[in-house]
Parts: structure tokens; sequence; C-alpha cells
């Protein structure tokens, strides 16, 4: 039997709907947002998953969107373990920024290269890069080999650090990982083999990423 990974990430935030700069800054969801937690809860339960751990990161609009979408699961008390190494990117800062007037500040293609880029930072921040050599080793020690015992594992984090796992999960180089963008509140559900590597990925609902 295949073993099983869902990757989730939070539903909409204040700063998600404000257009600003959120990383570890830590607001919490709209209504949207938690109505996109309940969503997700309701596709996997609709596909009769359940889960044996939860990990999400030290951010309450993970932690809320995980809580909400283990409720609509009918798995209220399910153990999770929070670690800020799931953390969304850390924007320094440009954290709590409008975007728009970011792009004033620094000017399109600045602003465009720190958000595009794979090991460019902005001031003070974290690149992708950096994100990914915090979030991969956690997942290496921490979640994988829980997924390889059997257990069905729940990961409910951030865009960029999703990014970095899926990343590594499929297999995308530098360069492919920059076109990827995860949608805020749509589960995506990873058969692994006994080795780690993807037998299957399905993506539960589908969303436009902003």
């Amino acid at each position: 039997m295949a073993n099983l990974l869902v990757l989730v990430r939070h539903g909409q935030s204040e700063w998600n709907e404000k257009n600003l700069f959120t990383g570890w800054r830590d607001p919490a969801l709209t209504e949207k947002g938690k109505a996109e937690g309940r969503e997700a809860g309701e596709a996997l339960r609709e596909l009769g998953y359940s889960f044996d751990v939860a990990y999400t990161s030290a951010l309450s609009r993970a932690q809320e969107t995980n809580r909400l979408l283990l409720e609509e699961l009918g798995q209220p008390n399910l153990p999770v373990i929070r670690d800020q190494a799931l953390n969304e990117r850390d924007y320094g800062d440009l954290s709590g920024l409008n975007k728009d007037d970011a792009r004033k500040k620094w000017g399109e293609e600045q602003v465009h290269i720190w958000r595009r880029s794979y090991d460019i930072p902005p001031p003070g921040g974290e690149s992708l890069k950096d994100t990914a050599a915090r979030v991969v080793p956690y997942y290496e020690r921490e979640i994988l080999p829980r997924v390889l015992k059997g257990e069905r594992v729940l990961v409910a984090a951030h865009g960029n650090s999703l990014r970095a796992l899926v990343m590594v999960l499929d297999k995308l180089s530098e360069k492919e990982i920059l076109d990827v963008n995860i949608a805020t509140g749509a589960p995506i559900v990873y058969k692994l083999d006994d080795k780690g590597n993807v037998l299957s990925k399905d993506i539960l609902i589908e969303r436009e990423a902003h």
C-alpha cells in the first residue's frame, strides 16, 4: 500500500487579502480563509482520508487552517506537531509592506527578483533557497520517516515552505520551482513508495494561486 502525505497551504489571511508581504508576521485568517480550511477538510473527508499525525508551523494562520480542516474531518484531537522550521519564508524588510508600495520604492524588476528568484533574498530576509535549507532537513528528519512507517501525515504550512517540499518531492530544478504556485486551502495528496519517491500526486481543489 502507498504511503500518504498531504500538503495544505493555509487559507487566505488578512494580509493576503490586503496584498501585504507577510512572512513571519502573524495575521489571522479572513472569513474566506476559514472557509477554505473547512473546504480542504471536506474534500479530504469525501475521499475517505484520515490521518495519524499533523505537522504545522509556529504561525497561527497555518495552525488555525489545520484545526478547521481536522474538525471538518472529524479528527479534532489528532496529535499536532508545531515547528518554526515549517514557517513561511521570512520577507525581512518587505514584511508588512503592500506589494504595490514595495514596487514603487524598489522598482518592479527588483521586487520581482526578490519574489521569484531562487537564491536572492530581500533585505533582511530569506530566499527560497534559505527557506528550503530549514524545511527540507526537517522533512527528511521528522516527517518522512513517519510517512515511511505507514503513518498518514498531514502538513499544514505556507506557500514557500510547501514549495520547498514540492521541489524535493517532484524533483524540480531551481528554475522549474519558480513557476510553481500553491493555492490556499487546496490539499495536495501525495502517495509515496517505500523510498519516499512519488507514485502519484493529486490536487483536490482547483483554486487560483496568489
